[in-house]
């Protein structure tokens, strides 16, 4: 890990003095990450708090972390498990905090002296803030919510009694420079900047297998943790409440509680993180910590509401976002109704995929701070503020009694809080930063179209021509697709397979406007054109990462070039129209799909339309860019202009828009783009392209992609001779399926593979004379009749003589070209068969039989491509690796990676790898792509996580707000771990 102490470039030993609220155990959990790499930088911290020291020194052994126990605030007073006592906790809070004031003061910045301290953290002590104030040394918050607005509606039930604590507690925290401010906050006002930062949660230690093997709890038993601080007096836990087969882990249980035989007491001081990696499921109440390791961990969370505890609902509400929750009814809980929620649980598929290195953010933040340097003022905050007091001041004057909620208003600022220089008309972010990334990039636009520059200076070029593409004060449309990970099926969906996808994270984003054609500002090239032609609609399209791939970052043109006389011109003329300048040839994915509307749906589009694409889908990897390109381009032009495509509808549109491109592909990588899920695999079959279902990725199975640095390329020739081959292979079977049902039906003496009494025979020789997809043909049938009859390979002009044309529109025969057939017919017909298999298994009872199945029917495949001739050195060589870590002795005697295979189209590209979701397995990858490099000098970029298909994204429409130009962007601060890995 680089340090955060280098990443700064700080050359001196820091101070940092950090205080911890006295409110349960997950303020201290998610304070220990933030520690952790402040000491690994070299700097002295001093923890102030009244958490256990185990807490701490589980995972923090170091000279430089110093405790110190002293409690400065209560948190919130519970009468029972489940309710906080409103007046009991002002009471508390005014004795703790407010009457012994001067004193705790004078004791702190004594103390902030003594040690000198260059920083105050504190999380979320208010007087912590003042005391720094009093000592002149700065002082910053991280958090996620502030006790003024958790006491806010106590003060009702109080009389109004205490009004006074909300007022210091706020004045105290104004005191702090800024906050760092946790997902799933709550209303802040007092805070006069903030900057965000991803969650912060502590690292898992040990792998599921570990844990679980430690407590000797085998894999195929279901497990919920309990995480319930404070369980209820006298509760007594009973063994039926749990469904057979389950055990649960009980954590916080007291000395002399005794448990039912399916329920474990765990150690005071157990390491919970590595507790949630064993879990199917944890059961408790909603705390930030809880909340946090669920969501990074994906793990389903059953949980019962608390009564009073204002910071629930923010969290919950994330919760619930990401599809990780579920909520108990308290009486089910306090019953021993369990089972129907826990079998509910098992079914969710959490999905956040946002940043879980919040610890090592916040800690650079807080050194740069320390160091002396001052992060620049949020001019967004005055309005953040006002909303956030509007809130607080909704709070204070609520009716006593009245349930918790959140003002819907402010649910929808919170989603919108990324692209404050745009309205959000239609749609929803659904989370997704890569979605946030690109709104704040395309809001920087207009800056840079009034200022006239550019600050990056790499893409000056293309960030110029983009920056003049729009008409700001008019709306823009967004589409976002992700590649995907060809997890099983391959090149047999152009043979009818039933085929696997993954969407994977990385994703294209396109935004399209439509303007009047004399309202369009146009690049000069383009304005002189159209002075010397006439004016008429336009294309104009810019491309962001253009200067990686070497290609021309614009290209536009007359979209009546897409006519000859009324009618639009054929697909063959547009490959010829692209073709003509190498450069550009990449704009065909995008004008394509212009030129598809207008054959296949008779679209007429009489206004000129600007396109901005921007692919963070590497390209040539075997990950589908172009996919992504073509559904992200069509969903957005569909969405400007108002037509409703249906997903499966619009994978299909663009598909056919490969005859543009002059790259013959089946429909797969198209549909999972389109329709596809996170987390969940598209199980389709390409006859021509029915989804069968969306099969859910089990949780402890996990897929990466590998890239082996060899470019791969459908327009390449191994994949359109192999096609061919599979398509000659197709007409030959079913050439000898005619001549056999002809002979069994004009003669007497049938050959011997023929039965004359069997009538089934003959009707399986009718079906397979007919034979629509090859992979409608059965492995044993194949063996049996046909694999003898077929050539290793044949000549073209021989096949053309004899069969006279192979039936396949996206390809051509060239007749001095020799084409492999025996293997190319025989890889996709096994394929299917192997999918179909790989699909059963993944819905199957957890097993070691159950993994070693599904990596081995991977091996098959991938060989199967090698066989066809579309394997590559550096696919073999990744191949090769992850058997090598697979087979090798381990500690437990089971491997965590399991099989891999080649992707898509073959000839290079990536290798699909499954192992074991685990802390093992993702240190084995990293391994991999460290022993690749040394062997071919090339670092393979890495696949993991998933996103939604543009079908379940739909699309946004924004603009501009009136008053934008005036605004700075939202600046984000976020530490990629995998740009950290390979740096």
């Amino acid at each position: 890990m680089v340090g955060v102490n280098q990443q700064a470039g700080n050359k001196h030993h820091l101070v940092f003095a950090y205080y911890i609220t006295g409110h349960g155990f997950g303020h201290a959990t998610r304070v220990v990450d933030v520690v952790r790499h402040l000491i690994a930088a070299g700097h002295d911290v001093h923890v102030v708090t009244g958490a256990p020291d185990f807490v701490f020194t589980s995972d923090i052994q170091s000279p430089n972390l110093y405790i110190r126990k002293v409690l400065l605030d209560c948190g919130a007073v519970q009468a029972d498990a489940l309710t906080v006592d409103r007046l009991a906790s002002l009471e508390k809070y005014s004795q703790t905090a407010v009457v012994p004031r001067a004193s705790i003061l004078a004791t702190e910045v004594e103390w902030l002296n003594s040690i000198k301290a260059d920083l105050v953290v504190s999380d979320v002590v208010p007087v912590a803030c003042r005391a720094a104030a009093d000592a002149g040394i700065r002082s910053v918050c991280v958090t996620n919510f502030s006790w003024d607005f958790i006491y806010a509606e106590y003060v009702m039930a109080a009389g109004h009694n205490h009004r006074s604590i909300v007022w210091q507690i706020a004045e105290d925290y104004s005191h702090c420079e800024f906050l760092l401010r946790l997902p799933g906050y709550c209303p802040m006002p007092a805070f006069r900047d903030v900057i965000d930062v991803p969650l912060v949660v502590r690292r898992i230690h040990k792998s599921r297998s570990e844990v679980r093997k430690e407590l000797g709890i085998s894999e195929d038993m279901k497990v919920v943790i309990f995480n319930f601080g404070g369980q209820p007096a006298g509760w007594k836990l009973k063994e039926e409440w749990l469904p057979a087969g389950w055990l649960c882990l009980v954590c916080g249980a007291s000395d002399n509680q005794v448990l039912p035989p399916n329920f474990v007491k765990l150690a005071k001081d157990v390491y919970t993180p590595d507790l949630i990696a064993a879990s199917d499921c944890m059961l408790g109440k909603i705390g930030y910590g809880t909340v946090s390791e669920a969501l990074a961990y994906k793990l389903p969370f059953v949980f019962v509401r608390r009564d009073y505890f204002n910071e629930e609902p923010f969290l919950r509400n994330m919760l619930e976002y990401y599809h990780g929750g579920v909520e108990m009814i308290r009486r089910d809980l306090l019953v021993g109704h369990w089972k129907p929620y826990l079998e509910r649980a098992l079914k969710l598929s959490p999905c956040y995929e946002g940043g879980i290195n919040g610890g090592e953010v916040a800690a650079l933040i807080l050194q740069e701070t320390a160091s002396g340097k001052n992060y620049s003022s949020d001019k967004l905050s005055g309005a953040r503020r006002l909303r956030d007091a509007i809130v607080l001041g909704y709070q204070l004057q609520r009716a006593p009694g009245r349930d918790i909620s959140i003002p819907e208003w402010y649910s929808l600022s919170l989603k919108m809080r990324c692209i404050e220089n745009f309205e959000l008309l239609h749609g929803d972010l659904h989370g997704l930063p890569d979605t946030m990334a690109f709104l704040k990039s395309l809001s920087g636009l207009h800056t840079e179209t009034d200022s006239g520059k550019s600050t990056e200076k790499r893409q000056i070029r293309e960030r110029a021509a983009a920056a003049a593409l729009f008409d700001w004060e008019e709306e823009i449309y967004i589409a976002r697709a992700p590649g995907r990970l060809d997890v099983m099926g391959g090149i047999a969906d152009y043979s009818g397979s039933l085929v696997l996808q993954m969407p994977i994270k990385e994703a294209c984003h396109v935004a399209v406007q439509r303007n009047h054609p004399f309202k369009q500002k146009l690049w000069k090239h383009a304005e002189a054109r159209q002075q010397a032609k006439g004016q008429g609609p336009i294309l104009q399209i810019v491309s962001f990462g253009s200067e990686l791939s070497n290609r021309a970052p614009t290209f536009d043109m007359d979209l009546s070039d897409f006519f000859d006389g009324d009618k639009p011109v054929s697909y063959e003329v547009a490959y010829k129209y692209f073709s003509q300048d190498p450069s550009q040839k990449w704009a065909s994915y995008v004008a394509g799909t212009i030129l598809v509307l207008m054959i296949e749906l008779g679209v007429r589009f009489s206004e000129s339309i600007s396109i901005l694409v921007s692919s963070a889908v590497p390209e040539g990897k075997g990950v589908s860019s172009s996919a992504a390109v073509e559904v992200a381009t069509m969903s957005a032009i569909a969405a400007a202009h108002g037509l409703n495509i249906d997903p499966r509808n619009l994978a299909i549109l663009c598909q056919k828009e490969s005859k543009v491109v002059g790259a013959p592909c089946g429909v797969m990588d198209q549909m999972a783009s389109a329709c596809g899920e996170a987390n969940k695999l598209l199980a389709m079959v390409c006859q021509p392209a029915e989804v069968k279902e969306l099969v859910t990725i089990p949780t402890h199975i996990r897929f990466w992609g590998i890239d082996s640095g060899i470019r791969h390329s459908v327009g390449g020739t191994d994949y359109g001779s192999v096609r061919i081959g599979a398509f000659m292979g197709r007409k030959m079977i079913k050439s000898v399926a005619n001549a056999l049902l002809s002979r069994s039906s004009n003669s007497t003496t049938l050959p011997q593979e023929v039965d004359e009494n069997d009538e089934h025979e003959i009707n399986l020789f009718q079906a397979e004379a007919e034979l629509d997809y090859l992979c409608n043909l059965s492995t044993h049938r194949y063996e049996a009749v046909y694999a003898k009859q077929l050539p290793e390979s044949i000549l073209g002009e021989t096949f053309l003589n004899k069969y006279v044309d192979h039936n396949d529109t996206a390809t051509t025969i060239d007749p001095k070209h020799c084409y492999a057939v025996k293997a190319p017919a025989r890889h996709p017909v096994y394929e299917n068969f192997r999918v179909q298999a790989f699909k059963s298994l993944l819905t199957a009872a957890t097993s070691d039989e159950q993994l070693s199945a599904l990596g081995e029917l991977m091996y098959q495949c991938h060989y199967g491509y090698n066989d066809c001739g579309l394997g590559s050195d550096g696919t073999d060589r990744l191949v090769k690796l992850v058997q090598e870590v697979q087979h090798r002795p381990s500690h437990d005697g089971t491997p965590s990676l399991l099989g891999a295979k080649i992707t898509g189209g073959g000839s290079g590209g990536s290798v699909c790898v499954i192992g074991r979701n685990c802390i093992r397995s993702s240190e084995e990858i990293l391994e991999i792509q460290q022993r690749y490099k040394a062997a071919t000098g090339h670092l393979p970029f890495i696949f993991e996580g998933s996103s939604p298909g543009a079908g379940k994204f739909g699309y946004l429409k924004v603009r501009r707000k009136a008053d934008a130009s005036h605004r700075a962007p939202l600046i984000y601060v976020q530490i990629a771990k995998k740009d950290r890995k390979q740096a």
